[in-house]
């Protein structure tokens, strides 16, 4: 006879994803790491009764923003490798609909969160009810529809018979570094509240082990005999290097057949900087020294990236005539550029790749002149870092990266998102090793970096966490500061503040689009009149509760960095930049349109610079075989 226990769909809920647990190499990680959370009429009943009759089982956090939470569950999942998260859970109406951004950042960056959205009422004898959508096509229609497209599985529970399958489902996909990213299981209120025996088994606990497949072994052998060929090797390492915890495998493969390694942006720390094969960033946002090694490669060994058009600038970077190894979890990222494919485990395949190359290594010239322009790139740092403020205007945005890479030392991570600091960070940042560089940019969500930061501390509360946040972000979201207050979450957070969009107001100008709409400063007759508005966005974030330092030279942040690393509290640094002051150019392009049509020379220019830049893109059709 099976035995049941008698529990409402919300506490089933609860009491599951408490039993969930991931294994890899034979070391057990409790999967949900605890629930974020704001409750409304929506969930306040079902999976707040729950939560609060059960805090041993999932502990709870309360969130200030829908979105925001959704973005520190992604970035626990980052910071542990996706063999943790948390999950989500909002009321039915805006609370629901306001974690969809933080859904596609998600599943755009292959990473693992559960989201519990409300909905509106299974039943319908109410309808339509407060904060109901209505669809005169179907009743079965709810906002939480939004989130189809940007959830790698989605369902709705009508009935608590419907709830174990579902469970199992979300789970797989959860845990599956193939499949992954955002996973919705909407709620409807009244089934949350309804009572159900359901068998015990469902809540034992549960292992779910993360495989590491290997590769076909003639997969091996037509990737094996493409790169034993090339004279002018490169790998670029992503994110699936970091996931795998493939970083010894890596520096292995590197160092015995001694290829250069360039970083995409997810996977940035993959190598230590000062490891003789690390060439930096590669890119639109890249190292002079990578990108020429791409341009001049012949064949390109890919681990772990799915080749955004930052990587290949657009298509633009590598020879017409470079040949691809892409070795992905993935078959749809291994099958780009028409690669050959090795669908397997970053780790495993890096083994076997290796085995198969057995006494071949990249020529002793080429790793002569990748040491080469790698020096030439450092030097070019050392003086971007080493820049002041000159004549009393504020600190140039490299020299302000430059005081937080020296503060954050050896177990320190910088966090970033959006602006024209991802771009910078990704060529300048010397990261110490992997986990230490966490920037946000598959999907470049702006107002990410705060609670990003909160996510990171939560999954490694040993390590350092330095927010590197632009004033434009800090706008659109910094409410999470109150949740590091509240949690007691240690987090120094730079504001750096260039009154606007830097980035958007830099583009803007090369497109002929004369900065409309990126400047924080008095309107009059359509335009900026460039005076400055009466905002202290340091006494903002004081007001919500963390330490406040100012900072107006480069000594003097330097000095608020070490403070505030020894504080034991949230500390926010507010530092003043030069929005016209750029990092060293990576001499790459990237692809945005522009106007065909313009009244200016700048225009005019922009768009004849941008024919050139199109006539370089290749489209990389050459059949693997």
């Amino acid at each position: 006879m099976t035995m049941t226990t008698r529990l409402t769909v919300a506490q089933a809920v609860v009491r599951f994803l408490a039993a969930q647990w991931t294994e890899r190499d034979g070391a057990e990680h409790r999967f949900f790491g605890g629930c974020l959370g704001i409750f409304g009429h929506g969930n306040v009943a079902g999976l707040g009764q729950a939560l609060a009759t059960s805090p041993g089982d999932l502990p709870y956090r309360l969130a200030r923003n829908e979105q925001a939470m959704v973005h520190t569950a992604a970035a626990y999942a980052r910071a542990a490798n996706r063999l943790s998260t948390l999950a989500c859970t909002t009321s039915i109406g805006p609370g629901a609909t306001n974690m969809v951004t933080g859904a596609a950042g998600a599943t755009i960056n292959r990473l693992p969160v559960l989201l519990l959205p409300g909905d509106v009422f299974s039943t319908r004898v109410a309808n339509p009810v407060l904060q109901e959508l209505e669809d005169p096509r179907s009743y079965d229609v709810s906002v939480n529809d939004c989130f189809r497209p940007v959830s790698r599985y989605w369902d709705r529970i009508n009935r608590p018979e419907q709830l174990p399958a579902a469970l199992l489902a979300a789970m797989r996909v959860l845990t599956d570094p193939a499949e992954t990213g955002a996973v919705t299981l909407a709620l409807p209120q009244d089934v949350q509240a309804e009572a159900w025996d359901w068998p015990e088994e469902l809540f034992a606990r549960r292992v779910w082990h993360i495989a590491r497949p290997r590769p076909e072994r003639a997969s091996v052998a037509r990737a094996a005999e493409l790169v034993r060929s090339a004279r002018r090797p490169l790998i670029i390492a992503g994110g699936g290097v970091l996931y795998s915890e493939a970083t010894d495998a890596l520096g292995a493969f590197a160092e015995t057949h001694g290829v250069p390694v360039a970083e995409t942006q997810a996977g940035k720390g993959a190598l230590p900087h000062g490891h003789p094969l690390a060439v930096g960033a590669v890119g639109a946002t890249g190292t002079t020294a990578a990108n020429a090694l791409a341009r001049e490669a012949d064949v390109v060994i890919g681990v772990g990236t799915r080749y955004s058009d930052f990587t290949t600038a657009s298509r633009s970077l590598f020879a017409a005539d470079a040949r691809f190894v892409n070795l992905n979890v993935t078959g749809f990222d291994a099958a780009k550029l028409s690669g050959v494919q090795l669908v397997a485990d970053a780790r495993e395949g890096l083994a076997d790749l290796s085995q198969a190359c057995a006494g071949w290594a990249a020529p002793d010239a080429h790793r002569a002149r990748a040491a080469e322009l790698n020096r030439a790139w450092d030097a070019a740092v050392d003086a971007a870092y080493a820049a002041d403020a000159a004549g009393g205007s504020p600190l140039p945005q490299p020299a302000v990266i430059g005081a937080v890479n020296a503060a954050a030392g050896d177990d320190g991570v910088v966090v970033c998102a959006a602006g024209s600091m991802p771009g910078d960070l990704h060529k300048l940042w010397r990261p110490s090793g992997p986990g230490s560089y966490h920037v946000e940019y598959g999907y470049s969500c702006m107002g990410y970096e705060i609670a990003g930061g909160l996510g990171i501390k939560l999954a490694a509360p040993e390590r350092e966490v330095f927010v590197m946040v632009g004033d434009g972000s800090y706008l659109m979201m910094a409410q999470e500061l109150v949740t590091a207050v509240a949690e007691r979450v240690k987090l120094v957070v730079v504001l750096v503040d260039n009154s606007g969009f830097a980035s958007i107001g830099n583009l803007s100008e090369s497109v002929g689009a004369e900065r409309l709409g990126t400047s924080y400063a008095y309107r009059g007759g359509g335009r900026y009149d460039g005076g400055p508005l009466p905002v202290d966005l340091a006494a903002n974030a004081a007001s919500l509760g963390a330490s406040v330092l100012r900072a107006d030279s480069l000594d003097g942040l330097r000095k608020a960095l070490e403070t505030a690393r020894a504080a034991t509290e949230t500390t926010v640094i507010y530092v003043r930049t030069d929005p016209t002051g750029s990092a060293p150019a990576s001499e790459a392009w990237w692809d945005v349109p522009v106007a065909e049509l313009s009244t200016t020379d700048a225009g005019r220019e922009s768009r004849q610079a941008y024919e050139a830049g199109k006539k370089e893109q290749r489209h990389h059709l050459t059949p693997p075989g």
